[in-house]
């Protein structure tokens, strides 16, 4: 595999960035206004780094994102990562402050009585430990007194133990706050799937590409994804209805309840004395992911849009600004409504012209190419699609209510991608061919078509080369024109695997931290997805658990290529009986099962030890490092 450097980009695309600058109100200033006010520091010059010297985040990277977009990226993202690269400690309104720009996700200080409650602790312990050492340069050694996780995605909880500890929250001091549902979604979501999410997490936020204008210049929602060290403090004080209101170090708070919008578990945050509210993540300046494109549960537009009239009635007229997880705050009762407003509209109108269009027959791929946006949604710069897109959006609610299949019988048993891209090859005549008749469409601009065939290629052929550098070169061309910084993400990071080869996941969020919170059911299910079907057929095995510190007793059983789990009281003896503690049971996903494994996690084995090595031998873990857009 050798390295080739970026190309410029064609004249199709710089027609296309041109035409879109006529197209948008790129005079309306009040974006940059609100994302500078209340500047009270620049963030530090240099790098956050780990404690061995690795660079977890560098916001300096970003030093690029200076005067008009180049051609070889679209004006509208541009100008959004501009806005979002913006680094510093700032005033939201007297008794509340963000830093912003060290990591993908805001970090917010709430200043009580005797100290300060952080809300959203960026992803990391490093980065997260660095934008509370910049708050308290300039707002004095304030202690942290309490923690809020508006919800279960790791870019809000991860940097926990950068600001406070274990020790702290069980000694009571400090309290952490989260809604109903947080613990399980935030670890099953890190864990179950985390591989494979991770894995395209690393296409969608770019961390390993290059920065500059041919390559990374943002994600839309942030500008990447921090690379440190990911960490879970469980809540201790649950919300689970709307209305509750808790105070904390003399902060007075009433949360609304939001589930299954923006994610699954998911609480906004009204400050009444201080006319000050948090809308979390399901109002900021983006059309945000329906599906976010690392792979999720599709979420639920309509309950999304319902959330925020809801928003309005409770809180509309007691706000002055609005502030978020992501993104920089919206001043004035007026314009605050006007946001929220905006941001329902958005989503309600995907929801209901989607299935308005279902019904009539119309399909996923179908409805996102033909479904227009409203005017005053399609000018609003708070609804372009710099992180979801229109078009993947309208996909996932087609997803949502219909599934994946179109009801069309020919898409019913269709070819996986090589056994389909061997014969479509062929049908057109073979790979050089489909090149040549490649190269065309490419030189016409139609990149789209072009990646298509050229993909069957590629699968067909994985060593073609003119097909892997004409494929690579096509990807390049679509990021270069993408509005959406994932997209954008995901062309140029497809562009370098073609060129260089595979580049790993930079950021893993199943860390050890995460895994200790599994719940042992959870743990047992986690065990059960690595589980190799075909290898395990025709091994039978039975594991006795007994949990001494909670009283627990279960019974895993191997059987048919399946590992189930049952609490119910067995009379047959186990195979092979192991005695923990539930936090010791935990470290076995770091320790495995292996003898010197189990002697270092404390559990006590008794039986025919056999059973684990033969249960082992059927486990099969994930790949970070699987290709994507080779096969």
């Amino acid at each position: 595999m050798t390295t080739s450097s970026p190309k410029s980009a064609e004249p199709f695309m710089v027609d296309q960035n041109a035409r879109l600058r006529e197209l948008l109100p790129f005079s309306d200033a009040q974006d940059f206004e609100d994302a500078s006010r209340g500047l009270v520091a620049e963030g530090p010059a240099g790098a956050v780094t780990a404690v061995d010297g690795t660079v977890v985040w560098d916001n300096g990277t970003y030093g690029f994102l200076q005067g008009e977009a180049p051609d070889s990226v679209n004006p509208s993202l541009w100008r959004q990562s501009q806005l979002v690269a913006r680094q510093g400690l700032f005033e939201v309104v007297e008794g509340i402050y963000q830093v912003r720009g060290f990591d993908l996700s805001n970090i917010t200080f709430v200043e009580g009585d005797t100290g300060v409650i952080v809300i959203d602790p960026l992803i990391s312990t490093e980065t997260a430990a660095a934008a509370l050492a910049l708050y308290r340069k300039h707002r004095g050694d304030r202690p942290v007194t309490g923690v809020i996780y508006t919800h279960s995605h790791v870019d809000h909880f991860g940097g926990v133990k950068g600001v406070t500890t274990q020790a702290d929250v069980d000694a009571g001091r400090v309290p952490v706050i989260a809604p109903e549902g947080f613990t399980e979604h935030a670890v099953a979501e890190n864990v179950y799937a985390g591989t494979a999410m991770g894995r395209r997490a690393a296409y969608m936020y770019g961390a390993a590409l290059a920065r500059g204008p041919q390559g990374q210049v943002g994600a839309g929602l942030g500008q990447t994804t921090s690379t440190g060290t990911v960490t879970l403090i469980p809540p201790t004080l649950i919300i689970r209805t709307t209305g509750q209101e808790e105070t904390v170090d003399g902060v007075r708070m009433v949360f609304q309840m939001a589930p299954n919008t923006e994610a699954p578990a998911e609480v906004l945050i009204h400050f009444p004395d201080r006319r000050a509210l948090c809308t979390a993540e399901d109002a900021t300046h983006t059309l945000h992911n329906l599906l976010t494109l690392r792979g999720a549960v599709v979420r639920d537009p309509r309950a999304w849009s319902h959330a925020l009239t809801e928003t309005i009635d409770l809180f509309g007229e007691a706000t002055d600004v609005a502030f978020a997880s992501h993104h920089w705050p919206t001043w004035g009762t007026e314009r605050v409504t006007a946001f929220l407003e905006t941001q329902r509209d958005l989503y309600g109108y995907l929801h209901d012209q989607s299935l308005r269009l279902i019904n009539k027959g119309w399909t996923g791929a179908e409805i996102a190419e033909h479904l227009p946006l409203p005017p005053a949604l399609e000018n609003a710069w708070n609804t372009r699609g710099y992180y979801g897109s229109v078009s993947h959006n309208l996909k996932a609610i087609y997803q949502r209510y219909m599934g994946w299949f179109d009801g069309n019988p020919a898409h019913l048993w269709q070819h996986p991608p090589v056994e389909a891209g061997r014969r479509y090859v062929e049908f057109m005549g073979g790979a050089d061919a489909v090149v040549d008749k490649a190269r065309g469409s490419f030189a016409a601009g139609d990149y789209r078509w072009a990646a298509e065939v050229l993909s069957h290629v590629v699968f067909a052929e994985p060593d073609h080369a003119a097909a892997r550098a004409l494929l690579a070169d096509t990807f390049e061309q679509l990021g270069y024109g993408a509005e959406n910084g994932t997209w954008r993400n995901f062309f140029l990071s497809g562009t370098t695997e073609l060129r260089e080869g595979r580049f790993g996941t930079p950021t893993v969020t199943a860390s050890p931290d995460i895994i200790a919170h599994l719940t042992p059911t959870m743990l047992f299910d986690a065990i059960a997805i690595q589980v190799d079907g075909p290898r395990a057929w025709d091994e039978k095995l039975t594991v006795d658990v007994h949990l001494t510190d909670v009283g627990e007793r279960y019974r895993l059983r191997l059987s048919n290529g399946v590992l189930s789990y049952t609490a119910a009281s067995q009379k047959a003896p186990a195979d092979v009986t192991l005695t923990s503690t539930v936090h010791a049971l935990s470290e076995l996903t770091v320790t495995g099962l292996t003898p010197e494994g189990l002697d270092r996690a404390g559990v006590r084995v008794e039986g025919d030890a056999s059973a684990l090595a033969r249960l082992t031998a059927v486990l099969d873990p994930g790949d970070r490092d699987f290709p994507i857009v080779t096969p």
